[in-house]
């Protein structure tokens, strides 16, 4: 019967640790398996991720593109058309998008985008509204209401 005390590795899975600096008989001796001289040679020496041996890093030689400002404020977007799935005249804030499966966290932005047409008069709270969704918004009888999101 198999079970997990049974189960063993195959051949060469588990090798035993090197045991550097104990000594000539170890087969690790004088040196430790360093080398004779150079950084990685001595004691407390070690390279960062990426070095290649003092040539240009690639992370240097590749050409940077573009900017991105650190305090950018990034929404998660809803079209109006997605809106519809409300019933009439109800009132519309993140929790509720969120519930409807329209937005994923409740604790990033919101921003409401015109894309499409709603057909139904709601109350609308979110962070931001673009001009043509707060159009069709009003233009479907209902209201739009800025309410920052907390963070």
């Amino acid at each position: 019967m198999i079970n997990l005390s049974s189960l063993k590795g195959p051949n060469g899975a588990r090798k035993r640790a090197k045991r550097t600096g104990r000594g000539y008989a170890s087969g690790h001796g004088k040196t430790s398996c360093k080398g004779n001289k150079g950084a990685n040679a001595r004691s407390g020496a070690t390279t960062h991720i990426g070095f290649e041996g003092g040539q240009m890093p690639l992370i240097r030689r590749i050409p940077k593109r573009g900017f991105t400002h650190a305090e950018k404020e990034v929404f998660q977007v809803v079209n109006t058309e997605k809106l519809n799935v409300f019933e009439k005249n109800a009132v519309v804030g993140i929790d509720e998008l969120v519930k409807k499966g329209l937005v994923r966290r409740n604790d990033i932005p919101v921003k409401i985008l015109g894309t499409g047409d709603i057909t139904i008069a709601l109350t609308i709270k979110a962070d931001a509204f673009s001009k043509s969704a707060k159009a069709k918004i009003e233009k479907a009888g209902g209201k739009t209401d800025i309410v920052p999101s907390p963070r």
